[in-house]
């Protein structure tokens, strides 16, 4: 099936009701369909054709989502790029994708336009915003083919629809290849279908178009028959405007997004009643945040959604009805009910996950091992690296790199990145069970557990920490705190203070630029 489906069925069933929302430009399911049409008829008298690569640099915008649809009606191969890649990773991914097509917004053409010698494979620079001097001009393309057919192809589910480059701890990124099934076995699974009757549901949208999250929340809202209200990129004020102007329903967010939100000076300024559903994902979720965040949204539904480029997003959730810790109960089941908040709940309908030791076999409830999964919606592949999708895909199944546990009621617990695990004197270190402990500290507001390099014990544990406005701790005292918390051996060696932590757009703490800093390891 391929998704321009999920687009034309909803603009066949409900055309009028608004799609995108987008500084404040309203534009109905009809209005994304032509230009969708238009744009796909455009790119195929450029010579898309069935794995045509097709690249697109801007942040988020609804001329984003229209590339996507109409290079997949062309059958084409969408490569969403980040926006915030270096002139040296655009070169590598644009010619390891051997693209094509080029579309770029404003801000990152003259970095484009640097390394045009270097990307011989464009053949067409069409411009998102102002226009260039040997650029084609989108608004230009949509005029011009406005009485267009647009392109019909057949596809197979398995074939390729979105490569997607993803960052690794070291060298380029990779190209994680994402089938039409990806996005498909998701949705239908998951997502209810467009109803003309049903009450309208308004999604925010601010994570990455192109990331993962972003572009399964796409789809699921096209398939949904839900509005987008995008925004460019996060920003705690906007993001409360456009929620209270837009009465919006539904919000996908990062633990930092929330964070932000709830600490901001205004937050109490805007009315958010409107949000029903919040889901929160792509980096752990501290307790503390999680538990402040359900008791200043007392009637919105949280969901945390766990996943990876190379799974197709979400392949566990912890369900809104895990989330709901009533008053009263008696404190072990209130415990076992904390504990359950900082797990990433049950496997999805449509994949299967283990969790397995070194020799890939399976471990029993309550052993870390390696978390693995497989499913029809799961990467096909690394785009042009057999050597690396050998290594990933072992017997059908995808080798995630994060460390878990799976209890006796089929929740997941993550132990943090295989590469990000500590190991002192042979015995595993946790990041992530460090990290609770010092989240529960009242001056402790962010925290990040890496390896610090020991010739005797291998490594020791090192963290880097930011105070709380306002409060103090010593190194000495937060050792000691975690000293009474945690195994001997498990204890902080050394604190490093700091005013905030590197993190990648999505969230996550780059923990490779702190071993870089403080790790000490020796030059390879």
């Amino acid at each position: 099936m391929n998704t321009t489906e999920f687009l034309d069925i909803a603009s066949a069933i409900c055309p009028e009701r608004p799609s995108i929302i987008f500084e404040g430009k309203v534009s109905t399911f009809a209005d994304v369909a032509d230009r969708v049409n238009r744009l796909a008829a455009a790119l195929a008298a450029l010579g898309v054709e069935p794995r045509t690569t097709v690249g697109l640099i801007q942040v988020n915008a609804p001329r984003c989502i229209e590339t996507y649809f109409a290079t997949a009606k062309c059958a084409g191969i969408y490569v969403p790029l980040n926006f915030r890649a270096r002139a040296a990773e655009f070169t590598y991914m644009i010619n390891t994708a051997d693209m094509k097509v080029l579309l770029v917004g404003d801000r990152y053409a003259p970095i484009i336009e640097e390394i045009k010698g270097e990307i011989p494979s464009v053949q067409h620079f069409i411009t998102l915003d102002s226009r260039r001097e040997g650029w084609l001009h989108y608004d230009d393309l949509l005029e011009q083919y406005a009485e267009a057919e647009p392109p019909y192809r057949e596809v197979e589910d398995t074939d390729t629809t979105v490569l997607m480059y993803t960052a690794g701890t070291t060298g380029f990124p990779k190209g994680v290849m994402l089938s039409y099934n990806s996005f498909t076995s998701f949705v239908m699974a998951n997502v209810s279908p467009v109803d003309p009757d049903a009450e309208e549901e308004r999604n925010i949208l601010t994570v990455p178009l192109y990331h993962i999250a972003g572009t399964q929340a796409v789809m699921s809202a096209i398939y949904g028959g839900r509005t987008l209200i995008l925004e460019r990129q996060f920003e705690a004020t906007e993001w409360m405007g456009l929620v209270q102007q837009w009465k919006a329903n539904r919000a996908m967010m990062v633990p930092t997004m929330l964070k932000q939100l709830m600490d901001h000076a205004d937050f109490n300024k805007y009315d958010l009643n409107s949000l029903k559903v919040i889901t929160y994902g792509a980096a752990p979720m501290p307790l503390e945040v999680i538990s402040h965040a359900l008791e200043v949204f007392p009637n919105t539904q949280f969901i945390n959604a766990y996943g990876q480029t190379e799974t197709a997003a979400t392949i566990t959730a912890l369900a809104p009805e895990d989330h709901h810790i009533p008053a009263g109960l008696p404190p072990e089941e209130r415990q076992r009910r904390l504990k359950r908040l900082t797990s990433v709940g049950k496997p999805l309908a449509d994949v299967e996950i283990r969790v397995v030791d070194e020799y890939g076999n399976e471990v029993p409830r309550g052993t870390v091992g390696e978390v693995v999964a497989r499913g029809t919606r799961v990467m096909s592949g690394y785009w042009k690296d057999e050597e690396r999708t050998a290594k990933t895909i072992k017997g059908g199944w995808i080798y995630t790199g994060d460390q878990g546990y799976m209890d006796e009621e089929n929740y997941l617990y993550l132990a943090g990145r295989a590469s990000d695990m500590i190991i002192r004197a042979g015995e595993n270190i946790s990041p992530e069970e460090v990290e609770n402990v010092l989240y529960s500290h009242p001056a402790v507001d962010d925290a990040a557990v890496f390896g610090l390099y020991d010739v005797t014990w291998g490594e020791n544990v090192g963290v880097a920490v930011v105070l709380k406005p306002g409060a103090t701790a010593s190194e000495a005292e937060l050792i000691q705190f975690c000293r009474e918390r945690l195994a001997s051996y498990k204890r902080p060696e050394k604190v490093f203070f700091m005013q905030e932590l590197p993190r990648n757009p999505m969230g996550k703490v780059i923990k490779r630029e702190l071993r870089n800093q403080y790790g000490n390891y020796p030059q390879v």
